[in-house]
């Protein structure tokens, strides 16, 4: 084979061999799909999470017998001193970090939106109970801000990774959702507002970035609807969760995502070096059905 075509290999062109990643939220749903998707494939995979159990969990089940390592650590993002903590435990470890995935989130309270007239509206949605300022910071402080901390504290470890590796640059990959991309509220205007600003925040990041001649890309995956504790309530033993195709008929895919569907994302998003400052929607048609 030549070694034009040797470049076209699976094994080349998704290569993540050797490769250093940290994921937030990894221990189930989407996180874990990206955790697994990496460390199958070759890379040490740091799993971040507040629960223990949860990661230690993950370690016990799917990191076994693969080609990388799933690493746990105990840690609070939405804390900028926990971060730095994060850090320098890293940086003890490794030389350099190659991918960071900020994916940690949270839904917050969903309310109805359908009404008749605008005193039924506002009763739905400023009366209710559940809908208050708390809820929407809550909901903000954990979807947002700890991407833009997240990515600033790990800079100089990213940047080492484009010093280290020739044609690499170090990367980021923010999990938002279509949800900041759709018209609709889908009952939690909240939680997509905040994807809303999950969105721009990662376009912005890259900009700086870039304008500042650092080789770091960022970009964002946006999912649609994908098994997860958040869309699904729970997870199993295996820290997997489960959803029904039928609930998802008005898809054009006529079924939530599956692993593969993200693991494809990811590792994509992850080896592409001519991907900077993008959001790539993995949805099964959710936005052509919802509208944006």
């Amino acid at each position: 084979m030549s070694q034009t075509n040797n470049n076209f290999l699976l094994s080349e062109v998704f290569n993540v061999k050797g490769k250093v990643a940290l994921i937030t939220g990894g221990g189930s749903g989407i996180g874990l799909m990206a955790t697994q998707a990496l460390a199958v494939n070759g890379t040490k995979v740091y799993i971040v999470g507040r629960t223990e159990e949860k990661l230690q969990n993950v370690v016990k089940t799917h990191g076994q017998g693969i080609a990388g390592e799933i690493i746990p650590i105990t840690a609070d993002i939405t804390s900028k001193s926990e971060i730095a903590k994060l850090v320098k435990e890293i940086e003890s470890r490794e030389k350099c970090l190659c991918i960071l995935i900020n994916n940690a989130g949270i839904a917050g309270n969903t309310q109805q939106t359908e009404a008749k007239t605008a005193a039924e509206m506002k009763k739905n949605l400023f009366d209710d109970e559940s809908s208050t300022m708390d809820d929407w910071v809550n909901t903000y402080r954990t979807n947002v801000p700890q991407l833009f901390f997240m990515t600033m504290a790990f800079l100089p470890m990213l940047q080492k990774a484009s010093e280290h590796q020739y044609g690499y640059s170090g990367t980021v990959i923010n999990i938002s959702s279509i949800s900041g991309i759709i018209q609709s509220s889908q009952h939690h205007f909240g939680y997509n507002a905040s994807k809303a600003a999950a969105i721009h925040l990662t376009k912005m990041l890259a900009s700086e970035i870039a304008n500042n001649n650092i080789k770091i890309r960022v970009n964002s995956i946006a999912p649609g609807v994908f098994p997860s504790e958040m869309t699904a309530g729970e997870s199993g033993s295996d820290q997997k969760s489960h959803i029904e195709k039928e609930k998802y008929e008005k898809v054009p895919a006529h079924r939530p995502g599956k692993d593969q569907d993200m693991a494809g994302a990811v590792l994509f998003v992850a080896t592409n070096q001519y991907l900077n400052g993008q959001t790539v929607a993995v949805d099964g048609g959710y936005i052509l059905h919802a509208g944006a």
